[in-house]
């Protein structure tokens, strides 16, 4: 039987990634007790297991805080996580089966009609199975782990990105030398085609420092307010439903 405290940490962990729940937003262990029904024993639990992943910072009186990225660390992630899975689809290359190839070529095919009709919800669905499928296929758990462990830091700033058309088209498009160069069981191409999906000639960067810099600006004004004592973040209320 799962447990309280992992149900409701997961349910937090999707809210972050969905950008339901944004950087500078608090969440306190009243608020999550009522909102799921549950005693504030687990509602606590749930609270340090995210802040043991690095998605929220315990600030004392102040309930806990939705992490934003600095412009510097957002950065170092970024190149950290180009080379995590650029490795994970060399290592597919040689490592994947021929029916985990067939699911990874499915999902982009099907990827392709969900692009192109800019049904971004769907395609972030999708990408995120295509890169699940191939961080199986590279046969690494510990590499899977570590990856998993970053994009979860990410997950916001990623997602935010392929609500824009341009961004959509050109992942997509991406998708595709991943898919031909492990089909191909070509490592070093699987690799680049990676690492340059992954960091998409740059642009991503300069998107991704943009909007850090903005959420830096509106992280000062949250700290204000609260040292204030007036309401400057947002905050889970009963009013949300649990599903």
């Amino acid at each position: 039987m799962v447990k309280a405290s992992e149900t409701v940490r997961s349910k937090l962990e999707r809210e972050i990634s969905a950008g339901t729940l944004r950087p500078g937003d608090t969440i306190d262990e009243k608020s999550l007790a009522e909102r799921f029904a549950i005693s504030r024993t687990p509602a606590r639990e749930a609270i340090i297991q995210l802040a043991a992943s690095g998605l929220v910072e315990i600030r004392p009186r102040h309930g806990a805080v939705v992490v934003a990225l600095g412009a510097d660390e957002a950065v170092a992630m970024m190149e950290t996580l180009a080379m995590l899975e650029s490795e994970a689809a060399a290592l597919s290359a040689h490592r994947m089966p021929a029916n985990e190839v067939e699911r990874m070529t499915a999902v982009y095919d099907q990827s392709r009609t969900i692009a192109a009709n800019l049904d971004s919800e769907t395609y972030i669905n999708l990408n995120a199975e295509f890169h699940a499928i191939i961080h199986a296929g590279a046969r690494n758990d510990y590499l899977a782990q570590l990856i998993r462990q970053t994009r979860k830091r990410m997950a916001f700033y990623h997602a935010s990105s392929l609500y824009q058309k341009s961004r959509l088209d050109r992942s997509w498009l991406e998708h595709g030398k991943v898919v031909a160069a492990i089909c191909n069981a070509d490592a070093d191409q699987a690799r680049e085609a990676m690492r340059n999906h992954i960091l998409s000639g740059g642009r991503v960067y300069a998107d991704l420092v943009a909007a850090l810099k903005e959420n830096d600006r509106a992280g000062e004004e949250v700290r204000d307010h609260v040292g204030e004592g007036m309401p400057g973040t947002s905050r889970i209320s009963p009013a949300n439903d649990a599903n």
